[in-house]
This record gives structure tokens, sequence and C-alpha cells, in this order.
């Protein structure tokens, strides 16, 4: 296991300055952003009907010995206005097909959200079964939009060589283990999920016994932790709306590897993905409110660098 970064934390700084501060902390991976949400800083689609620019960032790469983990377009695909669906579908299938350029097996998004039906103007999250017209909205999301477009964009997908990272976020149709299998039961194997712990946590979902749940549907992992607020959860909830940055009252907050949970915790964590097959990038996304990006960034690396299972096990002497 290695660690990588998801680089728009550092999207003031050039791409390669980028490499060159990230080997100097001994990380030799990134996870890029090529548009929609992570926006597209360090890798241009554009690339894409560009040999040289193309190849002018395969050698910034080869330069610094840097790989490519992934390439990540989060976005809404499913949105019900069509002019943001279409723009974040096509950022969508213009990543697949740099990846497949760039030799990266794996591109990240979200699963999307609709709206309530044809009409609707803005997403809806559905997150209770009653009054019952919300279980006919998401059958109707799943029926009529979910699964149509993601079997299609699986198959667009495997026809690239690209397997596709659903992150389980809330706020969209696939947010728990449940429903990301359920995706992955319609599409087929070449959707699964880009495993960020974080999310899990303020759920209330045990992000350790979770991987026992989702097993080989892991295909890459996000290095991001939790701190939840027990003085504030029983006036907030989890379901709290305000802004991250309101940190004295929130119920939880995202934090800096090890500062939600400690170094403990993080070892189990890694050991349960690679005892169920992931052996590959733990991939720092920086969003704790509290740190600087430079300063979250370094205390990550330093933390994670003596958690990660660095070599394969060998066989045992009685096998």
């Amino acid at each position: 296991m290695r660690l990588g970064v998801f680089t728009p934390l550092l999207s003031q700084l050039s791409f390669d300055a980028v490499l060159g501060k990230l080997t100097s902390l001994g990380i030799n991976t990134v996870e890029l952003g090529t548009g929609n949400f992570p926006g597209d800083a360090h890798c241009k689609l554009s690339m894409l009907d560009d040999a040289s620019a193309l190849k002018e960032f395969q050698q910034t790469l080869e330069r610094h010995k840097v790989s490519i983990s992934a390439l990540s377009c989060h976005g809404n695909s499913l949105h019900p206005d069509k002019a943001q669906a279409a723009q974040a579908q096509e950022v969508n299938r213009k990543t697949i097909l740099l990846a497949e350029k760039l030799g990266v097996k794996t591109i990240v998004d979200f699963s999307g959200c609709p709206g309530s039906s044809a009409k609707s103007a803005s997403p809806n999250w559905v997150t209770c079964p009653w009054p019952p017209e919300y279980l006919e909205i998401l059958a109707w999301q799943w029926k009529e939009v979910v699964e149509p477009f993601w079997i299609e964009r699986a198959k667009f997908a495997e026809q690239h060589g690209v397997r596709v990272a659903i992150e389980m976020h809330p706020g969209f149709v696939a947010y728990s283990p449940e429903t990301m299998l359920r995706l992955r039961a319609a599409a087929g194997p070449s959707i699964g999920c880009n495993y960020d712990p974080s999310h899990m946590f303020w759920q209330n979902i045990d992000p350790i016994a979770a991987i026992r749940v989702l097993g080989d549907a892991i295909f890459h992992v996000h290095a991001k932790d939790t701190q939840m607020y027990p003085s504030n959860l029983p006036k907030t909830g989890v379901l709290d709306t305000k802004p991250y940055t309101d940190e004295r009252n929130r119920g939880w907050i995202f934090r800096t590897c090890g500062f939600g949970h400690g170094a403990e915790w993080w070892k189990e964590f890694v050991s349960t993905l690679r005892m169920y097959g992931y052996d590959d990038v733990l991939s720092i996304e920086h969003e704790d409110s509290l740190l600087s990006p430079d300063e979250g960034l370094t205390k990550a690396a330093d933390f994670l660098n003596e958690i990660v299972l660095k070599e394969k096990p060998t066989a045992a002497w009685w096998v």
C-alpha cells in the first residue's frame, strides 16, 4: 500500500511545483481533478486533442517519477437541469477517454442525484420512507434516471478499459454501502466505489466493518478523517447543514488523518483493506477547516507514512 494525494488542495501551484512538493514528502502518486467540483488545475481534458500538451504532461510525471492513481471528475451527471447534467456527463466521458490514453485504470465520480420528477429544477435527496410520496420519488429516480445512465456509462467505461469509482456521499443516490452495491448490481462490475471513511463516520456507519460489506467493490480509497462532537449532536443530529467553518456549533467536521481517530484505528483500517484485497493507494484529501492545506497535508503524510503497509506479506513457513 502507498500514499497518494488528491491535488485540488494545491491548486494554486503549478503542476511541476505540486509534484516537486509531494516527492519531497515521499509521495509519488497523485489523484488529479479533471473538472466538475474538483476543477482541472493540474489535468486539462483539452489534452485529448492536443498531442503536444499531453506529451509535456506525461514528461512532467516521468521527470518527477510520479504515477496517477485516478482521474477525478466528481459531479452530478443526473442533475435535473439538463444543461448541468450534460456538462457533468461530458466531463465524465472525456475523463474516461483521457484515463485510457494515460493508462490510468480508475476514474472517480459521484453517483449524482435527480430531481423529484422530469419537471424538477433541483436535485431531491430522499432520506426517509414517509410520507409515502418519498418512496415513489426514490423508485422513479432509480428506474428512470439512475439505472439507465449508469448502465450505459459503465459499458462505455468498460469498452475503454476503465473502472468508475463512485464516492459514497450524502446528497447523492449512492451514499452508503447498501446504495453503492445496489448501483453496482444494476450497472455491473466496472462500477465500484471510491471509499472515503470520513463520510461513513458521520452517518454512524463503522468504516472498518463496511469494508467487509463492500469487499472487491472498493476500487480507490481516500484518506480523510472526521471528528464527532457529542456535546453538539443532541442539538444538531448528523444531518447538520451549518457551514463546515462553523466548527464550534456543528455536530461533526472533517479532519486531517489522525486528528479524528488515532493510529490504532487507522492501522486496523489499512489492515482490513488489505485483508479484503485492496493493497493500492490511500489518497490524502484535505478538507480540514482547522488546518491550512500545507499543514494538513504534511501532518497527514507524516501520520500515514508510519501506518501504511508497504510490503506485501510472504507465505508463512507452514503453508
